[in-house]
Protein backbone atom coordinates (compact mmCIF):
# COMPACT_ATOMS: atom_id res chain seq x y z
CA UNK A 1 0.00 0.00 0.00
CA UNK A 2 1.67 3.20 -1.13
CA UNK A 3 -0.05 5.64 1.24
CA UNK A 4 1.62 4.27 4.38
CA UNK A 5 -1.57 5.03 6.30
CA UNK A 6 -0.59 2.88 9.27
CA UNK A 7 2.60 4.91 9.71
CA UNK A 8 0.74 8.19 9.29
CA UNK A 9 -1.74 7.33 12.05
CA UNK A 10 1.11 6.06 14.23
CA UNK A 11 2.85 9.41 13.77
CA UNK A 12 -0.29 11.18 15.01
CA UNK A 13 0.25 9.39 18.31
CA UNK A 14 -3.41 8.88 19.16
CA UNK A 15 -3.79 7.38 22.66
CA UNK A 16 -6.57 4.88 21.88
CA UNK A 17 -5.57 1.32 22.78
CA UNK A 18 -8.59 -0.28 21.11
CA UNK A 19 -7.75 0.87 17.57
CA UNK A 20 -6.71 -0.52 14.21
CA UNK A 21 -5.95 0.60 10.67
CA UNK A 22 -7.80 -1.15 7.87
CA UNK A 23 -6.57 -0.11 4.43
CA UNK A 24 -6.29 3.67 4.71
CA UNK A 25 -8.86 4.08 7.49
CA UNK A 26 -8.28 4.30 11.24
CA UNK A 27 -10.95 2.81 13.51
CA UNK A 28 -11.06 3.21 17.29
CA UNK A 29 -13.31 2.69 20.28
CA UNK A 30 -12.01 5.51 22.49
CA UNK A 31 -14.46 4.78 25.33
CA UNK A 32 -16.57 1.78 26.28
CA UNK A 33 -19.99 1.91 24.70
CA UNK A 34 -21.64 1.91 21.28
CA UNK A 35 -19.72 4.87 19.78
CA UNK A 36 -16.75 4.43 17.46
CA UNK A 37 -14.33 6.82 15.78
CA UNK A 38 -13.39 6.54 12.10
CA UNK A 39 -10.62 8.64 10.54
CA UNK A 40 -9.83 8.50 6.85
CA UNK A 41 -8.18 10.73 4.29
CA UNK A 42 -10.39 13.39 2.70
CA UNK A 43 -10.07 13.31 -1.09
CA UNK A 44 -10.10 16.36 -3.34
CA UNK A 45 -11.74 16.45 -6.77
CA UNK A 46 -8.49 15.11 -8.25
CA UNK A 47 -7.73 11.39 -8.30
CA UNK A 48 -5.46 10.17 -5.49
CA UNK A 49 -5.09 13.65 -3.95
CA UNK A 50 -5.99 14.37 -0.32
CA UNK A 51 -6.40 17.66 1.51
CA UNK A 52 -7.22 16.56 5.05
CA UNK A 53 -8.63 13.99 7.40
CA UNK A 54 -12.30 13.12 7.73
CA UNK A 55 -13.36 12.24 11.27
CA UNK A 56 -16.68 10.50 11.84
CA UNK A 57 -18.46 9.37 14.98
CA UNK A 58 -20.30 6.12 14.37
CA UNK A 59 -22.96 4.41 16.46
CA UNK A 60 -23.08 0.62 16.28
CA UNK A 61 -26.82 0.57 15.59
CA UNK A 62 -27.64 4.02 14.18
CA UNK A 63 -24.69 4.52 11.85
CA UNK A 64 -22.91 7.85 11.36
CA UNK A 65 -23.84 10.52 13.89
CA UNK A 66 -21.38 13.27 12.99
CA UNK A 67 -18.53 13.98 10.59
CA UNK A 68 -15.99 16.77 10.17
CA UNK A 69 -13.08 17.39 7.80
CA UNK A 70 -9.82 18.68 9.22
CA UNK A 71 -7.97 20.31 6.34
CA UNK A 72 -4.18 20.06 6.29
CA UNK A 73 -3.94 23.71 5.28
CA UNK A 74 -5.98 24.86 8.30
CA UNK A 75 -3.74 22.94 10.70
CA UNK A 76 -0.41 23.90 9.05
CA UNK A 77 0.46 20.26 8.36
CA UNK A 78 2.49 20.91 5.20
CA UNK A 79 3.51 24.56 5.70
CA UNK A 80 7.21 23.76 6.05
CA UNK A 81 7.25 21.36 3.09
CA UNK A 82 5.42 23.83 0.85
CA UNK A 83 7.59 26.78 1.95
CA UNK A 84 10.79 24.90 1.08
CA UNK A 85 9.34 24.13 -2.36
CA UNK A 86 8.29 27.74 -2.90
CA UNK A 87 4.56 26.96 -2.98
CA UNK A 88 1.97 29.47 -1.89
CA UNK A 89 -1.72 29.00 -1.16
CA UNK A 90 -2.47 29.92 -4.79
CA UNK A 91 -0.35 27.06 -6.15
CA UNK A 92 -1.75 23.64 -7.02
CA UNK A 93 -0.94 21.02 -4.40
CA UNK A 94 -0.52 23.50 -1.56
CA UNK A 95 -1.53 21.87 1.74
CA UNK A 96 -2.28 18.57 0.01
CA UNK A 97 -0.55 15.34 -0.83
CA UNK A 98 -0.83 13.07 -3.83
CA UNK A 99 -0.61 9.31 -3.83
CA UNK A 100 1.44 7.66 -6.56
CA UNK A 101 0.37 4.03 -6.78
CA UNK A 102 3.17 3.16 -9.21
CA UNK A 103 5.85 4.30 -6.72
CA UNK A 104 5.65 2.05 -3.65
CA UNK A 105 8.72 3.72 -2.10
CA UNK A 106 7.08 7.20 -2.13
CA UNK A 107 5.75 8.38 1.24
CA UNK A 108 3.28 11.09 0.15
CA UNK A 109 2.86 12.74 3.55
CA UNK A 110 6.57 12.87 4.34
CA UNK A 111 7.52 16.07 6.12
CA UNK A 112 4.08 16.53 7.68
CA UNK A 113 3.86 18.35 10.99
CA UNK A 114 0.99 16.57 12.71
CA UNK A 115 0.74 18.45 16.02
CA UNK A 116 -2.08 20.74 14.79
CA UNK A 117 -4.06 17.77 13.47
CA UNK A 118 -3.55 15.85 16.68
CA UNK A 119 -4.80 18.79 18.75
CA UNK A 120 -7.89 19.10 16.53
CA UNK A 121 -8.57 15.36 16.82
CA UNK A 122 -8.22 15.65 20.59
CA UNK A 123 -10.71 18.53 20.63
CA UNK A 124 -13.20 16.58 18.50
CA UNK A 125 -12.92 13.38 20.50
CA UNK A 126 -13.26 15.10 23.89
CA UNK A 127 -16.69 16.25 22.76
CA UNK A 128 -17.93 12.86 21.54
CA UNK A 129 -15.83 10.62 23.79
CA UNK A 130 -15.41 12.32 27.18
CA UNK A 131 -12.59 10.81 29.20
CA UNK A 132 -10.84 9.27 26.19
CA UNK A 133 -7.83 11.59 26.54
CA UNK A 134 -5.89 11.84 29.76
CA UNK A 135 -5.96 15.37 31.13
CA UNK A 136 -2.83 17.35 30.40
CA UNK A 137 -0.85 18.99 33.16
CA UNK A 138 -1.57 22.71 33.48
CA UNK A 139 0.81 24.80 31.43
CA UNK A 140 1.40 27.31 34.23
CA UNK A 141 0.69 27.67 37.91
CA UNK A 142 -2.65 29.14 38.92
CA UNK A 143 -2.25 32.79 39.86
CA UNK A 144 -3.94 34.67 42.67
CA UNK A 145 -6.46 36.22 40.29
CA UNK A 146 -7.83 32.89 39.15
CA UNK A 147 -10.66 32.27 41.57
CA UNK A 148 -13.77 30.22 41.19
CA UNK A 149 -17.00 32.16 41.08
CA UNK A 150 -19.85 30.72 43.14
CA UNK A 151 -22.53 28.96 41.13
CA UNK A 152 -25.84 30.82 41.01
CA UNK A 153 -28.81 28.63 40.11
CA UNK A 154 -30.97 30.09 37.38
CA UNK A 155 -34.17 31.65 38.68
CA UNK A 156 -37.42 31.64 36.80
CA UNK A 157 -38.28 35.03 35.47
CA UNK A 158 -41.87 36.13 35.83
CA UNK A 159 -42.98 33.34 38.14
CA UNK A 160 -45.12 34.07 41.16
CA UNK A 161 -44.60 32.62 44.59
CA UNK A 162 -47.70 31.49 46.49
Amino acid sequence: MSMYAREFFAELGLPFTDATVVGTTYYAAPTPGPLRLRIDFSPTIRTCEYDGLRLATLHQDRGQLDAVVLRFEDHHTFDHRDATRGRTSQDAGYGKFKEFRDRPDWVPWEGAHTRGLRDAIEHYTTIWFPGAWTPCAPSRATGRTAGKAPFQPASRAGSRAR
